[in-house]
């Protein structure tokens, strides 16, 4: 990682999984977990700090965080999971665990593991390259995720009356640079058991 960018991400992980009828952030994935390919993709790319926001009632995803080896001191919980995704990022940016001297803050999905590490790695080299502006992955012509944010773009969620991301990201226009990658993995979310088929089939395609 170019060392303009000190990162902390975000892993939003305090879904319910309804579509999928089991949790999927617990689905196989090679050797370990949905969650923990996620925890271990991030980390090989230098990632200083990890936290996944998890829901207060998820018990099972707390074992698995667990089974990880993965420290309570990075899990964030979201009271109120029921708000959507956005309610998640802002409780990432109001928690006081962060680690001091963080430039930036990627917010990744937590049901895009087959998202490729070289996808990732050229997602943070564009960042670095943009280090004032909020760095948005574009594929296909839409806006995807992982979505990179400066620190000070990032606290400013905390108070924002936005309904979600997307929303803020349409009124900050002039501060987002956009990467434009080639890649169909980051159109896909599992979120249902045909996404998870085509999710694995897609990343197994690539080793």
């Amino acid at each position: 990682m170019s060392p303009s960018l000190t990162l902390g991400v975000v892993i939003l992980a305090a879904g319910r999984s309804t579509r999928m009828s089991r949790p999927k952030l617990l689905l196989p994935w090679g050797k370990t977990s949905i969650i923990g390919h996620l925890i271990a993709e991030w980390g090989a790319l230098d990632a200083r700090q990890i936290a996944v926001v998890r829901s207060t009632e998820d018990s099972l995803l707390q074992q698995e965080l667990d089974h990880l080896g993965f420290s309570l001191d990075d899990c964030i919980v979201n009271p109120a999971p029921e708000r959507g995704m956005f309610s998640s990022i802002q409780c990432a940016t109001r928690w006081s665990g962060w680690k001091p001297g963080l430039s930036h803050r990627a917010i990744a999905l937590g049901d895009q593991p087959q998202i490729r590490r070289e996808t990732l790695s050229s997602i943070l080299a564009f960042s670095a390259a943009h280090p004032e502006h909020i760095c948005v992955p574009k594929q296909g012509g839409h806006r995807r995720h992982p979505v990179l944010l400066p620190q000070a773009e990032f606290l400013k969620l905390a108070d924002s009356a936005a309904p979600d991301l997307k929303s803020v990201l349409d009124y900050q226009t002039g501060k987002i640079a956009f990467c434009e990658l080639d890649d169909p993995a980051l159109e896909l979310d599992i979120d249902r058991p045909e996404d998870y088929e085509r999710a694995m089939a897609m990343f197994l395609r690539k080793e």
